[in-house]
């Protein structure tokens, strides 16, 4: 299992860097990434979350089966927006509505180095976005306008100091 870090972690802010050795380190690291998820009650978790500074990140919605996504890029974005509520691992117990494109298209490796291509719609292209934005530094915190960002930290705050 691998320790999640939180807001305010340095790794949370810092750009992943490519994969270049696909080998069974990595395919261990990955399944170690899902266990993580699933201990922490999460449908989705990247690399820099788990403090490795490397495109990849893990997705498994409830009823489905386990993603891995390993040097991601989002190919295209659907003009058609859908607000849903997101919530984070690495800010626990903090929660707000958030606006992004309804549907990806992304391009991506597997563990074995093949490349794929997956649309995807819904939660699914929901929490693809979310990951992928750790990849880059990115909390979806940072996508909030400023007084619902401060209302969320502040709901942060005081679930941690409970």
């Amino acid at each position: 299992m691998f320790d999640i870090y939180t807001i305010g972690a340095d790794e949370l802010r810092v750009k992943a860097s490519p994969i270049e050795t696909f080998d069974e380190e990595l395919a261990a690291t990955t399944e170690t990434m899902l266990a993580t998820m699933m201990w922490g009650k999460g449908i989705g978790l990247a690399g820099p979350q788990v403090g490795i500074g490397k495109r990849l990140f893990v997705v498994q919605l409830e009823s489905g089966k386990p993603f891995v996504f390993i040097n991601p890029e989002i190919v295209a974005t659907s003009p058609d927006l859908a607000e849903f509520e997101e919530g984070c691992l690495s800010i626990p117990g903090a929660y707000a509505d958030l606006t992004r494109p309804a549907t990806v298209r992304i391009q991506a490796y597997n563990v074995r180095g093949r490349r794929f291509n997956l649309e995807a719609e819904g939660l699914l292209a929901r929490v693809i976005q979310h990951e992928l934005d750790h990849l880059d530094g990115v909390l979806f915190t940072d996508r909030l306008p400023e007084r619902i960002r401060d209302r969320v930290l502040k709901q942060y705050e005081k679930r941690m100091r409970a």
